[in-house]
């Protein structure tokens, strides 16, 4: 067959797939096929859910140009500004305090004001410091308040501040280019046609081993445009200081390559010459042999099933506030941290007030420096910020709702990250319940699984996260993560294979953990809530009825947790199986009306209590903990912790101080994660499938029965009804109603038998 047949193939093919997609999206128009028009859940929203609402472009720039005017013409953004300059790093949403929220909320009260916080890096002041500005009213700022010594008890130290863009294009520039010409032969015989274009640079983090020190290992890897480098390492590391505001101080401190360490990159040359280094010739790769290429090597066209809503979206989004069945909440994206919700509420009842990420961390091993030495805390970074636009059929349905986040770090101006959330409603295939009844009477009766999710999806360098939250019609919420991108790697030499596998001609596939932190501000009837654990044990007793016949008999465990440290479970420690969340209220059977946490995870050791950089990261010490919510407790970490993990900003575990947790305002900090060991299948880039963790909250005698019952979703039969009716089966009504829709056919049981059927 010659090429000129092949692509006429192609073409029809193509045209074929296009023909068959118009026909799923055109239709009679009784039924759209195009954007649901509004359901009667648009009347229904209510706009007081803006008090949660993050900032528009237009209130980031109001909140600029107020703090430029007010601090002064030496103000610059942070792309412009030398480290030893005056520059506004960050804008955020300051949210309100909670108890003045709940006034507007639930009682009519007064909205509070609208509030920013930002990050101001003051490096030109006689002592270097990083400052907080919370600055308000919205839309139109008349004050600022610096907030620094209220919320960290003292100020904050110049060296814990994030790592702007320039500064990485400086330490390039002062050492990255200079690289090559201060090993000459060693890169010209070692690295081949390798020079300082052809090479990436990734950072490490921390930077040191002692508060105030800012020296960062950069591990060096080909360059693959098009692909991920990240898999590409060439056996070379080098430890630059950048302590200094003075940029012509900095110093290229510490040379690895292949195993082996030398003070600089003239010792390495001079070693090389003489025959001392071990070395591995590294040849450039091109385009289409890297392993970590995307690109499919099918030739074949396919197309995916297709996500489907027959009768629009039964689901409405307006500003900032979903609707959904039962369900409403409010959502946001915080620049550091990432997804929140707030104030979801269930048949009007208020659930939670608060779900949010709080940090997302990955520990790494290596016995390379830049692997060893990696413990990265993502919100420092941006979770938020890196939530980039989502692919249509890929990252979410195509009918899915698309909405817009903004952000400002480390920018000359706002950004808008188009289309970086996404909002659908999902069938899993599987049953929500059913039951098919062959004793006594025979009937059918079951309940499609449809859930809505909200999503988003962060790509902070090599990882990306998906972050979802769902909302099922039982009362369920379930949030959930899954990692995919890429792994980072180290060059692979000597005794690799004890810190992870083999996964490239030179790339060993690091061992790391990671572990994802969220708050949940947990209102289960009210905001005096109690934690019960509930578990089972065997008891053992002679049967009533037959003397010496011994029964082991499970039995319900009751415990009231009161005390903080009570309810601190540390990550590998025996937990009660059923954690929920109480109140006082009771339902129609005298239970406690109560919802309950239900964690899968299967995370690997956190790092040992004696590492001097533990405190930092110490919510991963526990997989749950409940403390008393305390606005000066709003996070469990803090974006200052990555640059100085030694005196950390936030320590979690000093919010578990013994204090009464019975009938209190309450937040569970759960943390997921798990051991991620690369392995061959992690090339080109990790898969989802089984790089998922999740917790749950669910309904635990909070209602009186499964509130699905009320769903319209539910089929029941038996075997006298008419089958083919829409009544009975609204499936069998798609292929009549609409030919947008695929064909559906409508259950098969019609004239058959049903009690012969089963028995």
């Amino acid at each position: 067959m010659n090429l000129k047949i092949i692509l006429i193939l192609l073409a029809l093919a193509l045209a074929t797939i296009l023909a068959l997609v118009c026909v799923l999206l055109s239709g009679p128009k009784t039924i759209a096929c195009g954007p649901a028009p509004k359901s009667d859940l648009w009347a229904k929203h209510d706009d007081r859910s803006l008090v949660f609402s993050d900032l528009s472009l237009a209130e980031l720039s109001q909140v600029m140009g107020y703090l430029q005017r007010s601090l002064g013409p030496d103000l610059l953004d942070c792309t412009k500004a030398d480290p030893g300059e005056n520059c506004l790093y960050s804008i955020d949403r300051q949210l309100p305090k909670k108890d003045q929220t709940l006034r507007f909320l639930d009682s009519g009260g007064q909205a509070p004001a609208r509030e920013a916080l930002a990050v101001v890096f003051f490096g030109q002041q006689l002592m270097p410091n990083v400052t907080e500005f919370i600055v308000g009213p919205l839309p139109n700022p008349t004050y600022l308040r610096d907030v620094t010594l209220e919320k960290y008890k003292g100020g904050l130290p110049y060296h814990r501040r994030q790592v702007t863009s320039k500064e990485y294009s400086l330490v390039y520039k002062s050492i990255g280019q200079k690289v090559d010409d201060m090993a000459p032969l060693f890169f010209k015989e070692v690295l081949g046609v390798l020079n300082d274009t052809d090479l990436a640079g990734l950072t490490t983090a921390p930077r040191g081993f002692e508060s105030g020190d800012r020296s960062t290992w950069f591990v060096l890897f080909q360059d693959t445009p098009g692909s991920g480098y990240f898999i590409h390492p060439v056996g070379l590391e080098v430890l630059v200081n950048h302590k200094s505001l003075n940029t012509s101080e900095w110093t290229l401190d510490k040379v690895f390559y292949n195993g082996q360490y030398f003070n600089s990159m003239e010792e390495l040359e001079t070693q090389y010459k003489a025959g001392k280094v071990k070395s591995v010739k590294i040849t450039k790769l091109p385009p289409g042999e890297e392993i970590g290429s995307l690109i499919t090597r099918s030739k074949m066209m396919t197309a995916v099933p297709f996500h489907f809503e027959p009768k629009g979206a039964r689901y409405s989004v307006k500003n900032n506030q979903v609707l959904f069945q039962s369900w409403r909440f409010a959502f946001g994206v915080s620049v550091s941290s990432g997804m929140r919700l707030f104030d979801i509420r269930f048949n009007g009842e208020r659930i939670v007030y608060e779900l949010s990420v709080q940090d997302a961390i990955s520990l790494y091993g290596s016995n390379a420096p830049g692997g060893m030495m990696t413990r990265y805390m993502d919100s420092t970074f941006g979770i938020g910020r890196f939530a980039y636009q989502l692919v249509k059929g890929v990252d979410c349905p195509y009918l899915a709702t698309y909405v817009d986040s903004h952000y400002f770090m480390d920018e000359a101006k706002p950004v808008a990250n188009l289309n970086s959330i996404c909002i659908f409603e999902h069938n899993p295939a599987l049953p929500l319940r059913r039951h098919y009844s062959n004793y006594y009477s025979h009937y059918f009766g079951g309940l499609p699984n449809s859930a809505l999710v909200i999503r988003t999806i962060t790509t902070v360098g090599n990882y990306d996260y998906i972050f979802d939250f769902l909302f099922y019609p039982s009362g369920t919420i379930e949030s959930r993560v899954h990692a995919t991108g890429y792994i980072t790697s180290s060059f692979y030499f000597a005794d690799g294979n004890d810190y992870g596998n083999r996964v490239g001609e030179h790339t060993l596939g690091t061992i790391h953990n990671h572990f994802i932190n969220y708050k949940v501000d947990l209102d289960v009837a009210g905001t005096a809530n109690h934690l019960v654990a509930h578990d089972m044990e065997y008891e053992t007793l002679e049967a009533p009825w037959r003397k010496g016949g011994t029964i082991h008999r499970p039995k319900l465990t009751r415990k009231v947790l009161k005390k903080e440290n009570e309810a601190a479970f540390e990550l590998h420690s025996k937990m009660p199986r059923n954690m929920h969340f109480a109140s006082k209220n009771t339902n129609k059977w005298g239970h406690e009306r109560s919802y309950r946490i239900q964690i899968v995870s299967f995370a690997g050791d956190f790092l040992p209590r004696d590492s001097s950089m533990e405190g930092s990261m110490s919510f991963a010490r526990y997989k749950l903990a409940v403390t008393q919510r305390k606005e000066e407790e709003s996070q469990s970490s803090s974006v200052y912790n990555q640059n100085d993990p030694w005196t950390p900003s936030v320590n979690f575990s000093n919010f578990i101080n013994d204090e009464d947790i019975e009938d209190k305002d309450l937040v569970a900090w759960i943390t997921t994660g798990f051991l991620h060991i690369p392995h061959s299948e992690d090339i080109p880039n990790t898969v989802t499938a089984g790089n998922g963790v999740s917790f749950l909250l669910r309904p635990y005698n909070y209602f009186t029965e499964d509130p699905s019952v009320n769903s319209g979703d539910a089929v029941y039969f038996t075997k006298d009804m008419d089958l083919t009716s829409c009544t009975v089966n609204p499936l069998a009504c798609l292929s009549k109603t609409a030919s947008c829709a695929p064909s559906i056919p409508p259950f098969n049981y019609t004239g058959l038998d049903i009690e012969q059927l089963i028995l």
